[in-house]
């Protein structure tokens, strides 16, 4: 009988196999390798319906304690924002700008040498942001990559979300833990044409041109020091989030250097751990599904996919993006 190789009909508990393009034993919620249907057809004993499966109430209690715990979150006083002109959704895709001033009329480069925000600045500049060019990774940008680990993983925040997963049996150290964020996040794949030219990281921080257009580029961080180069040009926004203080959401309309981002949302004035183990909670628990949590009170959903046209660890799926869903 044939049966779908993208689906869990007539497939449930079929033995691995790396040429799968997904899976439908009781190990891939662990993999985040299975086919979107898993849930539909195998009804699995495993994660889903033992007290290791992550419920909606648990993402929305572990995200309003990582919001409490981002200690090194921008105050009122660190951002002074101009965001001008709002386009209504219809107009994102006019290429206008309607904003001559920048967007960010004040930061306090003071939050910048924090060690999460240090170290996360010098991992920017490590990539090419064509894809489909090679990327050349030296021993300095790997030493880098740890650097920027061992500092978000010393903070209170992401200690919290290693024990909310560790309790959930998705890992069994944090040693466990971080060499599988690495591989997720810093891990190379081809958008390409064959070469290893793109990662997480790079995509969802850094930001990629691909034919023409801005792809990713999900960072406040990243988005401001261009802004100070003169090498993005702020046209305007089309969603600011609901928050009066920080972390807050934007949904932007810019320029980079010659490209365009049609909505490029982004939390504002979150530290570098904040965004990176929320995107990493939610690609954990709901790859390739909205994930909806809960910040200060309001709720708020990150989609996440995967990238399934190669892996590593067994089976395993590199984070393709990360963002946040702004209305």
């Amino acid at each position: 009988l044939y049966t779908a190789p993208d689906s869990c009909q007539g497939r449930c508990e079929e033995p691995y196999n790396g040429e799968d393009e997904c899976h439908c034993n009781a190990e891939c919620e662990r993999y985040r390798s299975c086919c979107e249907d898993y849930y539909i057809y195998c009804s699995p004993e495993g994660f889903s319906s033992s007290h290791d499966a992550i419920t909606d109430e648990d993402l929305l209690h572990i995200s309003e304690q990582l919001y409490k715990a981002d200690h090194n979150k921008a105050q009122p006083t660190d951002i002074i924002l101009n965001p001008q002109h709002q386009v209504s959704p219809d107009q994102t895709g006019d290429q206008e700008d309607h904003s001559p001033e920048p967007l960010y009329q004040y930061v306090n480069e003071k939050l910048f040498s924090k060690p999460t925000y240090a170290s996360f600045i010098k991992l920017l500049d490590n990539y090419q942001r064509a894809t489909g060019r090679e990327e050349d990774v030296t021993a300095e940008e790997l030493k880098e990559q740890d650097n920027f680990l061992k500092e978000v993983m010393k903070t209170e925040l992401m200690k919290k979300l290693f024990t909310f997963l560790h309790k959930k049996n998705r890992y069994d150290s944090e040693q466990e833990f971080v060499a599988d964020l690495k591989e997720m996040w810093f891990g190379l794949y081809s958008r390409g044409n064959g070469e290893q030219d793109s990662s997480g990281f790079e995509h969802v921080f850094s930001g990629e041109v691909k034919k023409g257009k801005v792809s990713g580029f999900h960072n406040w961080i990243r988005f401001y020091l261009l802004e100070k180069q003169g090498l993005v040009d702020y046209f305007s926004y089309s969603y600011n989030g609901p928050w009066n203080t920080y972390p807050d959401v934007l949904g932007m309309q810019f320029n980079w250097d010659g490209f365009y981002k049609e909505v490029g949302s982004a939390f504002i004035g979150s530290s570098p751990e904040f965004e990176f183990g929320l995107y990493s909670l939610c690609f954990i628990a709901r790859p390739g599904r909205a994930c909806h949590l809960s910040l200060g009170g309001h709720r708020l959903s990150i989609q996440t996919y995967t990238w399934t046209k190669s892996t590593y660890g067994n089976g395993r799926n590199y984070i393709a993006t990360a963002y946040v869903i702004s209305p």
